[in-house]
């Protein structure tokens, strides 16, 4: 969502996040020294299926598939004509679109029911200084969305990722910063003309990984995306640079995210992946990344990778192992510890803040200098 050589506020605020969540400490220098973490190291990319030419969807942070296209939105879009959920065809192109009746705040994430409603995850809180968060409900046949406001129990969250339990019920699943995010959902059924309360159901602490992206260590411990398979038996998580899949063999979304243990698929060096779907086959994991900011003339391009099994997970191992192949996935190895368990061992230090700001003012000249 930028002109050329030129920033949105969005932008430049999701830039802003990262430094202060950084330097703050929120991420932990473990996360790059724990050993035993597991690795991606030449994982390929995915395969191309289609490319999106449309020049309004620059910023596509939510995609699901359907039985003949996809839909897509923007993140938070400044400009009316992209403020917009968009259906697109196989090919990828725009087939028709359907406007909100009121602006939304910062839409992030899609999600699809089973009777075809598509939710909107009008969640994005880069500043946490939102009273509600909402989601849009575009039920089947319907000419715009309906808007359900929502408060947290606590504060003020971050989140790029919704998912539907099998009740239907909207899941909002935190950015986070350090590898652990938190789950969220309607305490009381969603009303139009209410704000419901959510309430809060617990944690997931995201295996380490390796995988390379445009921003290092810290692409790995957050999560900017979610989807849910067909027949509902897996669920995928998604960082800028991996996928997380977790088994959900009782129907329990809740319980397979907090107490399960994910197999990895990476998907290395995404330009600023922050959308994944299942294909309607359960087969494939789709994802889209931003194409704002990228050099002239990129596309945002959906990609195809193999979803994982759905089968039991082997105990990781806390050898060294070699890079993964093309296609392949690697089960989840040793979790960064939560609570007390998490080291800090370099956060005592100088030379930890020395290297913090370093990356720091890297990861900001890459969000804002100009072309």
């Amino acid at each position: 969502m930028r002109g050329r050589g030129r920033l949105t506020w969005g932008r430049r605020a999701r830039a802003g996040a990262v430094v202060t969540a950084l330097l703050a400490g929120v991420v932990s220098p473990a996360v790059v020294l724990v050993p035993g973490a597991a690795t991606a190291g030449a994982a390929a990319a995915g395969t191309p299926v289609c490319q999106v030419r449309d020049d309004r969807l620059r910023e596509i942070s939510g995609m699901v598939a359907t039985d003949d296209g996809y839909v897509v939105i923007n993140d938070g879009a400044d400009d009316e004509a992209r403020r917009r959920i968009f259906f697109l065809d196989q090919r990828c192109a725009v087939v028709r679109t359907v406007s909100f009746p009121s602006r939304p705040r910062d839409t992030e994430d899609l999600a699809i029911g089973r009777d075809g409603t598509v939710w909107v995850a009008d969640i994005g809180d880069n500043d946490r200084s939102r009273p509600t968060v909402g989601v849009w409900r575009l039920a089947p046949g319907a000419k715009q969305p309906v808007l359900h406001r929502m408060t947290y129990p606590d504060r003020p969250h971050d989140a790029e990722a919704l998912l539907l339990d099998t009740s239907g019920r909207p899941l909002i699943v935190t950015k986070g910063g350090s590898g652990t995010v938190f789950l969220y959902a309607p305490a009381t059924a969603l009303r139009s003309d209410a704000t419901t309360p959510l309430a809060a159901l617990g944690q997931v602490t995201l295996p380490s990984t390796t995988t390379s992206n445009p921003f290092s260590f810290l692409g790995r411990g957050v999560i900017t995306g979610a989807a849910s398979a067909p027949d509902g038996r897996r669920v995928v998580l998604r960082s800028y640079a991996d996928a997380f899949e977790y088994d959900v063999p009782d129907g329990d979304v809740v319980r397979a995210l907090t107490t399960g243990t994910p197999r990895i698929t990476p998907l290395p060096d995404e330009p600023q992946g922050e959308s994944i779907t299942y294909s309607r086959d359960g087969r494939s994991l789709l994802t889209v990344s931003e194409s704002a900011g990228q050099p002239a003339g990129t596309r945002s391009t959906i990609l195809r990778y193999p979803a994982t099994a759905s089968t039991a997970t082997a105990a990781p191992s806390t050898e060294s192992v070699d890079p993964v192949s093309p296609t392949a996935v690697r089960p989840a190895a040793g979790e960064i510890g939560g609570g007390a368990g998490r080291t800090w061992p370099l956060a005592l230090g100088a030379g930890t803040l020395l290297v913090l700001l370093g990356l720091a003012g890297v990861l900001w000249w890459r969000h804002t200098a100009r072309r």
